[in-house]
């Protein structure tokens, strides 16, 4: 059975202030049709409430938000419209995972961190 070959791209929108988050895996992605995948970001703050959201991106359209899931003190926070998605996070990192990707999940993620003053 032939299979098609995914590029999954991962960027970055930092945080405010001293806030930053960045992708763990900084190559493009390669995954095939199916198979789950996932992308990951460290992110670091001071504040204890941190918020991570994800997006995709399709050419020349504005990003599409994906979902969002809360750290640290919002941790029980989330918003996830699509199972296709799932998300997990730590005090430092945010985890997105595709699963059973298909041909429309080949774009550039986004994950980007807002946070509150404490």
């Amino acid at each position: 059975m032939d299979r098609c070959f995914l590029f999954l791209m991962l960027i970055t929108i930092p945080g405010v202030f001293a806030d930053s988050i960045e992708p763990k895996d900084k190559e493009n992605i390669i995954s095939k049709e199916g198979d789950s995948q996932t992308l990951r970001c460290t992110y670091d703050t001071s504040s204890n409430y941190a918020m991570l959201y994800w997006y995709r991106q399709y050419p020349n359209r504005e990003p599409q938000y994906l979902l969002r899931k809360g750290a640290r003190s919002w941790s029980y926070s989330e918003d996830i419209p699509d199972h296709h998605f799932q998300s997990t996070t730590s005090d430092t990192s945010t985890v997105l995972t595709i699963t059973s990707v298909t041909l429309l999940d080949s774009a550039p993620y986004y994950c980007a961190l807002r946070t509150a003053a404490q």
